[in-house]
C-alpha cells in the first residue's frame, strides 16, 4: 500500500480526496466511497480499464470501498450478456466489489419520486415539444432557448407526468424538463430533459416502466442514494457537472457526492467507440467481441494480456485533465515487461524445414536439461530431446552468405540452442527449387552449446526434435488498422482495415512440453515473441495466439 500511495503522488484526484477527508474537509471522518458505473450495452475496452483502475484504485488507496453499478437507465441496447461480461472483466483485472453490486434500475421508483419533488417545487415541468422542435428552440450563444410550456401549472405537470408513467402517451409525445436557465451559457442547463417516454422492454424491469430518466438526472441521484463521496468521471462530463450539482442541491437526497473529472484514455492504432466496435463485430470484420485484435478487455485477455500488464499501463500513463493519445506500443511494452519475468520459455518452429545432422548416429536420442525461465529460478527445469533430425525455421537458412546474416549457410557454424554447434554442409531442393532439407554436421565436443576450444560462434537458432514434437496452429496478430489514427477527421475507419492483421500458420512444430498447456498459459517462443494458448485450443488441435513480438517498439522519452 505504501508503494501505491507513492505512485499516486502528483495525481490531482488523489490530492483532492486527501484534502476532502482531512480535518475540516468536506468529508472529514468519512470512508472514501467511489463507484464504477458502466452501461451494460457492450463489452468493456482498454479505455474502461483506466476508469476501473481510477475508481477502484482510489478506493483501495484510501482504504475505502467502490461500488459496481450497472447504469441501465437506457433499455435500448442493454442485455444481461453485457452485465456478465463486465463483471468477469473487472474481476479478471483483480478488483472486487463484494456485496456492493447494484443496478440503476433498482432506484427507478425513487428517481420518479425525486422528479415529482422537483415538479412540486416548481423546478420541473412537462413539455410537449418534439425533439426536432426542441433543437430548433435551443437558441445560441446570443439568443436564449425558448420553451412555451415552461410556465405550465404545477398541478397540470404533476397530472401529465403521472399519466406519462401510466403509458397514456406515445413515445416522444412528452418529456419532463428541469426548470433551470434558458439563457445559460452552458447548454446543458437550458432546461434539460430529465425524463422521456420509451416503450422498450428493460432487461430487468420488463414492461413495468415506459418512462426512463436521462443519464444526467439519474447519475447524481444514484451516487447520492448509494452514499458515494467521490464520483470520478471522464472529462466529457465536466460541462455536465453544474447539472449534477443542481440535481443534488434541489432534491432531498441523503448525501452530497463530489464529481471530479479526468481525461479519458486515447490510444492509437484502434477505435474505442462502442458503436464502431459493435459494427466491426456485426459486419464480421472481426470474429466476435473477444477477437484478439479488438481493444476489448476480453479480446486483450484472449490475446494473452495479463491483468498486471494492463494495470501497470494504466498506472504509468497517469491521470490528467488534458486529453491525449497514448501509443499502443507502450501497452505492448508493459506486456513484454510482465511476460519477460513470468512466461515459460519454449522452442516452437513456425515455418519448419528439416535439418538433418548427417554425422549424428541414427537411432540415437539425447536429453538436455534446460531452464524454464532464466528470470525465475523457482520455475525449475524441463527436459528436451535431441536426435539426428530436427525442425528449424525456414529463414534460418540461406544458400548464399549475406552480410550480417549469422545463421545457417554452407560452411557456417551456428549453435542449436542448448544442444550442439553444427556446421552447415548444404541442402536438398525439390523440382521447383524449394528447399526441402538442410544438412549439417555436429561437433560432439560442444554438448550444451559450449565451445571448449574458445572459437566464436555468432549465431544461435532454436529447433524442435523431429522425433518428439506436437503440431500446432499459430495465429500471428497485428494492428487491426493500417492507419495509426483511423478514427480522426472525415476518415471512414473501415477503409483502413489491415488485410494482414491475422496470419494463420497451420503446420508449426512445438516442443512436446506444451501438450498439456491450459488457458491462460503464456509462453515465450524463443526468438519469436510471446504467445498464449487460445480458448478454442484442444489437446488434439493446439492453437496459440501471438500476444506481442520480442522487439520493443516503444521508445522511452
Amino acid at each position: 500500500m505504501a508503494e501505491e500511495l507513492e505512485l499516486a503522488a502528483g495525481n490531482f484526484i488523489y490530492d483532492f480526496i486527501t484534502e476532502d477527508i482531512a480535518q475540516g474537509g468536506k468529508y472529514e471522518g468519512k470512508k472514501v466511497h467511489t463507484r464504477f458505473p458502466p452501461e451494460p450495452n457492450g463489452y468493456l475496452h482498454i479505455g474502461h480499464a483506466k476508469a476501473i483502475c481510477v475508481d477502484f484504485g482510489m478506493a483501495e488507496r484510501f482504504y475505502g470501498i467502490c461500488n459496481l453499478r450497472m447504469d441501465d437507465t437506457n433499455p435500448t441496447k442493454e442485455d444481461v450478456e453485457y452485465v456478465d461480461a463486465i463483471k468477469e472483466d473487472i474481476a479478471w483485472l483483480g478488483f472486487h466489489w463484494d456485496d456492493r453490486f447494484y443496478f440503476a434500475s433498482e432506484y427507478f421508483e425513487q428517481m420518479y419520486e425525486y422528479a415529482v419533488e422537483l415538479i412540486k417545487k416548481g423546478l420541473a415541468y412537462v413539455c410537449e415539444l418534439t425533439p426536432e422542435e426542441m433543437r430548433a428552440n435551443r437558441g445560441d450563444l446570443t439568443h436564449p432557448a425558448v420553451s412555451p410550456y415552461r410556465d405550465r401549472p404545477i398541478e397540470e405537470s404533476l397530472d401529465l407526468f403521472e399519466r406519462m408513467k401510466k403509458g397514456e402517451f406515445e413515445d416522444g409525445k412528452m418529456t419532463l424538463r428541469a426548470k433551470i436557465d434558458l439563457n445559460s451559457g452552458n447548454f446543458n442547463m437550458r432546461d434539460p430533459v430529465i425524463y422521456r417516454i420509451n416503450r422498450m422492454k428493460h432487461h430487468r424491469t420488463g414492461d413495468t416502466w415506459c418512462i426512463y430518466p436521462m443519464y444526467d438526472f439519474a447519475h447524481p441521484l444514484e451516487d447520492a442514494i448509494e452514499g458515494i463521496t467521490h464520483s470520478l468521471c471522464t472529462l466529457e462530463f465536466e460541462d455536465h457537472r453544474p447539472l449534477y450539482d443542481w440535481v443534488i442541491n434541489h432534491t432531498s437526497v441523503p448525501s452530497v457526492p463530489r464529481q471530479i473529472e479526468f481525461a479519458r484514455l486515447g490510444i492509437n492504432n484502434t477505435v474505442m467507440s462502442k458503436r464502431k466496435l459493435r459494427q466491426l463485430v456485426e459486419e464480421n470484420y472481426v470474429n466476435g467481441w473477444d477477437d484478439p485484435r479488438m481493444p476489448t478487455l476480453c479480446g486483450l485477455r484472449r490475446r494473452g494480456y495479463t491483468p498486471a500488464s494492463i494495470r501497470n499501463f494504466c498506472e504509468r500513463i497517469g491521470v490528467s485533465k488534458t486529453n491525449s493519445v497514448v501509443e499502443y506500443s507502450f501497452l505492448e511494452h508493459c506486456l513484454r515487461e510482465d511476460l519477460n519475468e513470468k512466461a515459460q520459455r519454449v522452442m516452437v518452429v513456425l515455418n519448419p524445414i528439416k535439418l538433418i545432422i548427417t554425422n549424428y548416429p541414427e537411432g540415437k536420442t539425447e536429453e538436455f536439461d534446460v531452464e524454464n525461465n532464466p528470470n525465475r529460478p523457482e520455475d525449475g527445469h524441463r527436459t528436451i530431446t535431441f536426435s539426428r533430425e530436427c525442425y528449424i525455421e525456414a529463414d534460418d537458412f540461406i544458400e548464399q552468405k549475406v552480410k550480417g546474416y549469422n545463421r545457417l549457410y554452407p560452411g557456417n557454424e551456428v549453435r542449436l540452442k542448448s544442444a550442439y554447434i553444427v556446421k552447415c554442409t548444404g541442402c536438398k531442393k525439390d523440382e521447383n527449387g524449394n528447399i526441402m532439407e538442410v544438412y549439417a554436421e555436429y561437433d560432439p565436443a560442444t554438448r550444451g552449446g559450449d565451445t571448449p576450444d574458445g572459437r566464436k560462434v555468432r549465431g544461435t537458432i532454436h529447433w524442435v526434435d523431429a522425433e518428439n514434437y506436437v503440431n500446432a496452429e499459430v495465429r500471428l496478430y497485428d494492428n487491426l488498422f493500417t492507419d495509426p489514427e483511423p478514427d480522426t477527421g472525415d476518415k471512414n475507419f473501415l477503409d483502413y482495415i489491415n488485410p494482414t492483421s491475422l496470419v494463420t500458420l497451420k503446420n508449426c512444430k512445438a516442443e512436446k512440453f506444451v501438450e498439456g498447456a491450459k488457458v491462460p498459459s503464456n509462453y515465450q517462443f524463443m526468438r519469436l515473441g510471446y504467445f498464449c494458448l487460445d480458448k478454442n485450443s484442444t489437446p488434439e488441435h493446439l492453437i496459440f495466439n501471438r500476444s506481442v513480438s520480442l522487439k520493443d517498439g516503444f521508445k522511452k522519452k
